[in-house]
């Protein structure tokens, strides 16, 4: 069971439309480098390496290094979290 910290990091992770778009495009898209992510949905780079460092921090998305890049997808926690959101809509 999660401790109280644990759940306010994770929501912390996608309580953000950005975030959440994010994931959702992470779940289309997988295997997306951060310059991909900040192109596709037109925001700047900055932007989105904030967004995504505290998407990982949430524990989200897993970053895997290919070469110079770091790509993103989502993890386990990742695609239960943006279940739950669907089912907001």
């Amino acid at each position: 069971m999660l401790k109280p910290r644990q759940i306010e990091r994770i929501v912390k992770g996608f309580s953000n439309h950005r975030r959440i778009q994010i994931l959702d495009l992470l779940d289309t898209s997988p295997g997306l480098s951060l310059m991909q992510i900040s192109e596709r949905l037109r925001i700047n780079y900055k932007t989105a390496s904030e967004h995504v460092r505290r998407i990982a921090n949430a524990g989200l998305i897993n970053k895997r290094n290919r070469s110079s890049e770091v790509l993103h997808t989502l993890s386990d926690q990742g695609v239960v979290i943006l279940k739950f959101l669907r089912k907001l809509e």
